[in-house]
């Protein structure tokens, strides 16, 4: 996956002079500071990814990336930091996590289709902390509507997009005559959870 950039409204808080202390080794080449700037906020990364449908390898991949992103761009002196250390590791992992979600399709935009998803609000900045909450509300908001989707629906659904099922295999697992009347079955599913999807998100 290809370095994210830097987000651009963060000014949550300014850095600390521990924060400064570590920039200054970065600068200079401290093989030390890399080490201890992983150390430092890896809990606070592994929390979040481990209460948002990840694993601990997911939590070690996403961190990797988050402080190689960091660690490259003190380096070669295109960041300009305007909060801490921890609070810029944070959304760029966690704006890595959300990106590989989307890609996993697990609760996520695959299940609307190119003109459902252009209808939501659009920020323009996706590569700032406000649009990732804003990702993450649209994932959860999902979530909740195939939780309430219920049966057989919700399981359709689910082989079809996330297990990529077969429409043969459908048939097959849940008992239909024929792969169109699965087909049927699964785009009548698809409108029902969509209505419910799009009933949380506006209000």
């Amino acid at each position: 996956m290809s370095s994210l950039p830097a987000p651009s409204s963060l000014t949550i808080s300014t850095t600390t002079p521990d924060d400064e202390a570590l920039l200054a080794a970065i600068r200079a080449g401290d093989e030390r500071a890399l080490s201890r700037l992983y150390r430092q906020h890896w809990p606070m990364v592994s929390h979040f990814i481990l209460q948002n449908s990840g694993s601990d390898d997911d939590a070690q991949d996403v961190y990797q990336e988050g402080v190689r992103v960091f660690y490259e761009k003190v380096r070669d002196g295109s960041l300009e930091l305007s909060c801490q250390i921890k609070t810029y590791l944070y959304a760029v992992c966690r704006r890595i996590w959300l990106k590989r979600l989307t890609n996993k399709s697990r609760f996520g935009v695959r299940l609307l289709d190119e003109e459902d998803y252009q209808a939501l609000p659009q920020t323009g900045a996706e590569d700032d902390l406000q649009a990732a909450e804003e990702q993450e509300r649209r994932f959860e908001l999902m979530n909740q509507a195939l939780q309430r989707l219920g049966e057989p629906c919700r399981s359709l659904l689910e082989g079809f997009y996330l297990l990529e099922k077969s429409m043969q295999e459908l048939t097959d697992d849940f008992g239909y005559t024929n792969a169109d009347n699965a087909k049927t079955q699964k785009y009548k599913c698809l409108l029902r959870l969509k209505k419910l999807f799009f009933n949380e998100y506006n209000n």
